[in-house]
């Protein structure tokens, strides 16, 4: 891990380390595959969030370098998840929220943010502490989301790419503040891909539930 910290290229006079760009090269690939309701969503993403972990750390981004340790977890739980609730023809089944969940995942949001930022403050881990913590509990709340099939976790990151894009910049990670700008393309089109299959899955349901 050391080696791929130290060694990397450069772009545009910015040094890139080999963790930072297999890392976020990785990231890319799982909103390829989640976009597509694939397994391979997962174990990619671990490999991701290990290489990623190193690099916030080294850059002292404390709440980016914790949610790459929650992620993980998160991970292995919807790789869980979708092994269990899927559909034999079109992937991991998948739906809209109702009208209380994007109500409690709005307020997770914001009481989680305030809460780790408040932290990050008082330990001195981030010296951005409230961008890095709504990124990281959007980013929690996005993969959580993800593992169970619910629509909107696009939309949480896509509010999670609005706040990275200028908080890599400012920390110097050029070439992660390029893959957030992809990401968001990626995000939109993944929105309108599950928004479709929601709507399939939603009228399959219906039509076999009894009369």
């Amino acid at each position: 891990m050391h080696v791929l910290m130290e060694h990397g290229f450069t772009v545009f006079g910015q040094k890139v380390s080999w963790a930072e760009f297999v890392g976020q090269v990785f990231a890319l690939a799982v909103v390829w595959l989640a976009q597509r309701r694939r397994l391979l969503t997962w174990p990619v993403q671990l490999v991701s969030v290990t290489l990623l972990f190193v690099v916030y750390v080294s850059a002292d981004l404390g709440g980016t370098a914790a949610r790459q340790v929650v992620i993980a977890l998160i991970t292995l739980y919807g790789w869980w998840a979708w092994t269990r609730r899927r559909d034999p023809v079109f992937g991991v089944v998948v739906r809209r929220g109702t009208a209380k969940e994007r109500l409690a995942v709005l307020a997770a949001f914001v009481v989680g943010t305030v809460a780790f930022a408040l932290v990050l403050q008082a330990t001195g881990a981030s010296w951005a502490p409230w961008p890095d913590a709504a990124i990281f509990i959007g980013t929690v709340l996005a993969f959580t989301l993800q593992g169970l099939g619910l629509v909107e976790f696009w939309l949480v990151w896509l509010a999670v790419d609005a706040i990275g894009v200028p908080l890599q910049l400012q920390s110097g990670l050029y070439f992660s503040a390029f893959v957030y700008i992809i990401f968001a393309a990626l995000v939109v089109r993944g929105w309108v891909d599950w928004n479709r299959e929601a709507r399939r899955s939603a009228v399959a349901s219906a039509q076999h539930k009894p009369a």
